[in-house]
């Protein structure tokens, strides 16, 4: 190799490893703070097509037009906001990674639901940042839905009816968690008794992240995770608690402007307290 290919692969090494300490820095701001975000790499195409949006400005001046406290605050329909006809809404392919999970401040692609869209594919422009809320372990492990199958059936024994009343006052004052311990305190015995099995599997990251930080781990692996919000988290709370209308709307509009800077990733770290895994 002469001297001029050694000094063009040098240059190239040196690009690349440059480019590769530096990230993208979202910033989301609204009149309730900013929020500064991270999007992965693991997601390339949602990646990328959240980053052509906001460089364009196409973002700005869309709303948090969905917000449920404790769930989840949902933006940036682009193609309402633009007049594009439905049928010209394009969409994504699903980026699912196991490593990528709804906890708190996770940013994820809303989509329509699964009997219109059985390939899961993403929204082109609307996305969503979590709130969620804190899991023991034993919920988090436990499949509820065929737990409260399983109580209820149990419920019909005429042995029960102490535990039917019960449940009944903890349903009409709307006692929720009371209600889900309850049902959990009869776990085993319900297992017992239909001779089922009513545990869940978890991975070991997904049960820390849900019983430290929080999130909704029912939508684990059916929605694409892309991004995180590193710093502003309590801006997302905010407008997650506010008064709502018909649809989840708030009913004082929630405009948000977003901008992208490249940052390198030290300064990320150090001012936004974001770990990059080690590569």
């Amino acid at each position: 190799m002469n001297k001029s290919l050694l000094i063009l692969a040098f240059c190239l090494f040196l690009a690349s490893s440059c480019a590769s300490e530096k990230d993208y820095l979202v910033t989301i701001s609204t009149e309730y703070g900013t929020m500064y975000a991270i999007l992965y790499d693991e997601t390339p195409a949602h990646k990328e097509n959240f980053l052509d949006l906001a460089r364009s400005g196409r973002y700005d001046s869309t709303q948090f037009h969905r917000v449920i406290s404790d769930f989840m605050v949902q933006g940036g329909d682009v193609f309402t906001r633009e007049g594009i006809p439905p049928d010209d809404w394009y969409t994504i392919p699903a980026e699912f990674n196991p490593s990528l999970i709804h906890e708190k401040g996770s940013i994820a692609a809303a989509r329509q639901g699964d009997r219109m869209n059985p390939e899961k594919r993403s929204s082109g422009c609307q996305f969503y940042i979590v709130e969620g809320r804190v899991y023991n372990e034993e919920e988090l492990t436990t499949d509820i839905p065929k737990l409260q199958k399983a109580f209820t059936q149990y419920l019909q024994l005429d042995s029960n009816t102490e535990l039917s009343e019960t449940y009944r006052r903890l349903y009409q004052n709307q006692e929720i968690d009371s209600l889900n311990a309850l049902m959990l305190s009869k776990k085993v015995v319900l297992e017992q008794f239909f001779n089922v099995n009513l545990g869940l599997n978890k991975r070991e990251y997904q049960i820390n992240a849900y019983t430290t930080v929080g999130g909704t781990p029912h939508l684990d692996d059916g929605y694409t995770v892309f991004g995180k919000v590193i710093k502003g988290l309590e801006v997302m709370e905010k407008i997650s608690h506010l008064e709502t209308g018909p649809n989840d709307e708030p009913i004082a509009p929630v405009y948000m402007d977003v901008n992208v800077e490249i940052v390198s990733k030290k300064k990320i770290t150090k001012e936004y307290g974001y770990k990059y895994p080690e590569e």
